[in-house]
């Protein structure tokens, strides 16, 4: 059996430059939200400090929940109830354009860097089980919407403190992350394609025009906002977490 062993020679290259260094950082910093988020979805405990709800858990769908948004899954569910919400957005990214050349450059080498031989010496592309589930993107993408949407009504109750209307830091926090994850999510290719790449002229659309110029010009910094969003949902929880926990207390404005 011939010897699968990875080695340098493998990668050997006419590169002089840390070509290494861009994939080294995305699997440290993919990995360590993956690591992250589980175990932050598997805590099932401060996720909830009102009126501050974690990103990671909403909505709340089950009676377990510590706020419950909408009761779909009744009181049977005794497992935490991010996990059923979280294969959403996780899917809307793992499956996003930007991110398949990300994690396929950094995780399977394939390839790491310009210029530099692939890992495997056979390509298949996404011709075979899993990467076939890569083209329910978009599918995906309308999901998203739902939950983007859900993000957006928390801002709104981050308002509505026990003791009546006010803004505090949580607030901003709650707000810059749906503002962020929507960026995300408007920059996306599949909502470009929805918005004017079903249109053979543009001639007697000029609104669809209009619209699909925005979303271009934010598709152009779509790797900006994947990476920004994806340090701004795991910062949203974090700080939800730590209030609840009582590590630090939320500044209130008024």
């Amino acid at each position: 059996m011939a010897d699968k062993t990875l080695t340098l020679d493998q990668f050997r290259t006419l590169r002089k430059d840390n070509w290494w260094v861009e994939p080294l950082l995305v699997v440290v910093v993919l990995g360590g939200f993956a690591i992250y988020a589980t175990w932050a979805a598997l805590q099932n405990a401060h996720y909830y400090v009102d009126p501050y709800l974690s990103p990671f858990y909403s909505p709340c769908l089950a009676d377990n929940c510590a706020h419950v948004t909408l009761p779909l899954f009744g009181s049977w569910w005794n497992l935490s109830p991010a996990f059923l919400i979280l294969w959403i957005p996780g899917g809307f990214r793992a499956t996003c354009y930007y991110y398949r050349k990300a994690y396929y450059r950094s995780f399977f080498l394939s390839p790491p860097a310009c210029a530099v031989r692939d890992a495997s010496k056979s390509y298949s592309g996404e011709t075979r089980f899993p990467f076939l589930f890569q083209n329910i993107h978009r599918y995906f993408f309308y999901l998203s919407l739902i939950i983007l949407a859900f993000l957006w009504w928390d801002v709104l109750l981050a308002f509505k403190f026990p003791d009546g209307f006010g803004m505090g830091v949580g607030t901003i926090v709650l707000g810059a992350n749906a503002a962020l994850l929507t960026l995300f999510s408007l920059s996306c290719n599949s909502c470009r394609h929805i918005c004017g790449g079903s249109l053979n002229s543009f001639h007697n659309a000029p609104g669809k025009y209009k619209t699909w110029r925005f979303i271009s010009g934010l598709n152009e910094k779509h790797m900006e906002y994947a990476w920004v969003s994806l340090f701004g949902v795991a910062l949203a929880d974090l700080y939800v977490r730590l209030l609840s926990m009582g590590v630090i207390t939320d500044l209130r404005f008024f």
